[in-house]
């Protein structure tokens, strides 16, 4: 069976170049390809059912994930994802969109760099670069996008106490189901940071599976507690290649190794 492809996204919008972006115009070029091309994008859910064997695919299929809830998720990317019909899970800090949520949106025409957005939420102003509930709620209640965790505060979780960790990871859960109303069973490590400690704390905690930022595909029988993804570039012709091998057992297998000898 075909392995799937985890993509992993933060921020789409127009600073070309910019750390962690893909612009509308690329980000809508890779949606229409998986469209036209006929990959089923998969629900968060389902890929788990994949994994444990209850869910047979004939057709090649991916995952489309965003880190961080990013204002411009919204603004660039969900109209696409509503355009081509894609399913998308985003993982949100919740002491971001709790304060996000404290004023109004600001969704303007030119957003921040990542930079730029990193700055404003220290100081205080997630508002114009964060997700805030009522935006949230908008892209859940459209069915195509889902939201998870990604932690409380968005902290290093193999340097934490295991109070503080539990914290990290019960009260993001707990905020995002009172505030959805929905079941928050899957997380995403901030900055991919997690040791032996923090995967049993969020076994406890009650999620089902844990997303990080190593590379490679899910097949079915992969540890669903250290799920790889694979970081996207801002590049159509890239990304057309990449998904022809990443949903191929025998290429991916071989590319993979590859990349991991460093020979390119």
């Amino acid at each position: 069976m075909r392995p799937i492809p985890v993509l992993m996204y933060h921020h789409v919008n127009p600073h070309r170049g910019d750390l962690v972006t893909v612009t509308p115009e690329t980000f809508e070029g890779q949606m229409r390809y998986l469209y036209e091309q006929s990959y089923r994008t998969l629900k968060l859910d389902e890929l788990l059912a994949f994994i444990y064997g209850k869910l047979i695919l004939k057709e090649k299929a991916v995952v489309v994930t965003f880190d961080d809830g990013w204002l411009d998720n919204y603004s660039c990317a969900f109209p696409v994802i509503r355009k081509y019909q894609i399913n998308a899970a985003i993982f949100i800090v919740t002491d971001r969109t709790e304060r996000a949520s404290e004023s109004a949106a600001e969704i303007p025409f030119f957003v921040p760099t990542h930079k730029e957005s990193k700055l404003l939420i220290t100081q205080g102003n997630e508002h114009k670069v964060v997700l805030n509930w009522e935006l949230i709620r908008e892209m859940s209640d459209s069915g195509h996008v889902e939201f998870y965790s990604h932690t409380k505060s968005h902290i290093k979780c193999d340097r934490l106490p295991e109070n503080e960790l539990m914290q990290e990871l019960q009260e993001s859960k707990r905020v995002i189901e009172k505030k959805l109303g929905k079941p928050c069973p899957y997380l995403c490590w901030p900055y991919g940071k997690f040791n032996e400690l923090a995967t049993s704390l969020a076994k406890d905690a009650g999620y089902k599976a844990l997303f990080t930022t190593d590379r490679g595909v899910v097949k079915i029988h992969s540890d669903p507690f250290a799920i790889s993804r694979i970081v996207i570039k801002d590049n159509i012709a890239w990304f057309k290649k990449r998904m022809l091998i990443y949903t191929n057992s025998s290429l991916s297998h071989f590319y993979l190794r590859l990349k991991d000898t460093k020979i390119f």
